[in-house]
């Protein structure tokens, strides 16, 4: 194990089981960007203060950029034996411009130094998953507009309930990806706040020029109370529960793409580059990609349970417990990245049963709804109407027939105010087409939310 950075206050050598507990190189490597970045910002800052000299930082910048480039190249090995990125990065620095490299840690402390990394890490990984959110919504708003005049049943309680448009349901997942965008947007504005000048929890001694590091980094300003910015990991938390949020979402899509892939419903099939099959059924085509998002929506969720118990009881200012943010945003950042990268591909390739799916929308008494309304045009109530139709229903049922297969004078016979016009009203087509209102699953409607959306999205 390498020299300590803190070795100067302790007689004895850590034991080795402790290096091995401590240390977080194993997972904060992937920081190394983020610590380099940070560090060339702090030095240039040093610079502009006259903390060290333009000569001294210009070395140390250098070295800096080379670092990264070997690590970038492979050529520097990120070794086990440093406690963390940080020492990793430092300790290489000084191995490259001697004693010069030790300047480059006056006025921070790996208290703060690590919140920079982690605030630049989740600033970088909004960016990416945000625009992976806006490719899974271009597909979805693509095959909507592509498959307008495919009808399908919708539900409540996995009951059919109402004649839909396909598309009204697929920019139903749109909406919710798009305020799953919205969501890692606004939380930007918190994670976007620079920590570092905080040192360990006091500030520091030197006339450090926070604004101008902000700036050198792109953040939109200086965190206010040094206790709370080396302290706090709310920003991660409101990462993971935007993460949750988005994931609970792509498992509700993936589940109705598993049952809707089933043999009972066959309303899709899946490409079979996107499907797998079993070690002893022969027939099989399985539905595992949507299967693995599912699943890993729990894993994500985990994480911000985790953390969130992490924090609950933490005194200020910084505890080592806070060393436990980083498995777990690595790991929901990953999993959140490959499910959308995925499930865009997926559902890129799915083939509509439009048979099937229009079948299913005329069985059910799905146009039950419009019948009670054509009564409450005709001047009955809405509570008398619904009484009557549930009349007719259950008359349906026991003579096997949907609605618009009873005659006329079956119908009278339950409401004198049932005319010819009636089957108007229960036409699945013209179903759909009187939901015109805004918002609603009629064609107009849905022509317009997709126009909308392609506006939104700029395609």
């Amino acid at each position: 194990m390498t020299e300590k950075v803190w070795g100067g206050r302790f007689r004895e050598e850590t034991d080795s089981l402790v290096n091995r507990f401590n240390a977080s190189i194993g997972f904060d490597r992937r920081l190394y960007a983020q610590d380099i970045k940070g560090s060339m910002a702090h030095c240039k800052m040093l610079a502009r203060q006259g903390i060290i000299s333009d000569d001294e930082a210009s070395k140390i910048l250098a070295a800096l950029g080379e670092i990264n480039r070997e690590i970038e190249r492979g050529d520097l090995l990120i070794s086990d034996d440093y406690e963390d990125i940080h020492g990793l990065v430092e300790k290489t620095l000084v191995g490259k411009t001697g004693s010069l490299g030790e300047k480059l840690h006056t006025g921070r402390s790996r208290n703060d130094q690590v919140a920079l990394d982690v605030r630049l890490y989740v600033r970088d990984v909004i960016h990416h998953i945000t625009a992976l959110i806006r490719e899974t919504r271009i597909t979805l708003v693509k095959i909507a507009e592509d498959n307008l005049d495919l009808i399908m049943p919708g539900y409540t309680h996995l009951q059919r309930a109402q004649p839909v448009l396909l598309s009204h349901h697929l920019l139903a997942y749109n909406a919710m990806l798009k305020r799953d965008g919205e969501r890692f947007n606004d939380s930007l504005k918190r994670v976007n706040i620079l920590p570092l000048g905080s040192a360990a929890l006091a500030g520091s001694t030197f006339n450090l020029d926070r604004e101008m590091v902000a700036d050198e980094l792109g953040f939109d300003g200086i965190s206010e109370n040094s206790m709370d910015a080396v302290s706090d990991r709310d920003f991660v938390l409101e990462f993971l529960f935007n993460a949750s949020v988005l994931m609970m979402h792509l498992s509700r899509l993936s589940e109705e793409l598993i049952l809707w892939s089933s043999q009972e419903f066959s309303f899709i099939s899946i490409s079979d580059a996107f499907c797998t099959g079993s070690s002893i059924m022969p027939q099989k085509k399985n539905p595992d990609l949507p299967e693995l998002i599912r699943g890993k929506t729990g894993r994500v969720y985990g994480h911000l349970i985790s953390l969130l118990t992490v924090m609950k009881g933490l005194p200020l200012t910084y505890n080592k417990d806070m060393q436990e943010d980083k498995e777990g945003l690595f790991d929901s950042a990953d999993t959140v990245e490959i499910c959308l990268e995925v499930m865009t591909k997926l559902i890129g390739e799915i083939s509509f049963n439009r048979e099937r799916l229009r079948a299913a929308a005329e069985k059910g008494f799905l146009v039950a709804t419009d019948l009670a309304d054509y009564l409450v045009v005709k001047g009955m109530t809405f509570r008398e109407a619904h009484e009557i139709v549930g009349r007719i229903v259950l008359y349906a049922l026991d003579k096997g027939k949907e609605l618009n297969e009873i005659s006329l004078d079956e119908m009278r016979g339950f409401a004198r105010k049932i005319d010819q016009d009636v089957y108007e009203w229960l036409d699945t087509e013209m179903s759909v087409k009187r939901k015109k209102i805004p918002g609603g699953t009629g064609h107009d409607a849905v022509r317009k939310s997709i126009k909308k959306e392609k506006e939104d999205l700029r395609i």
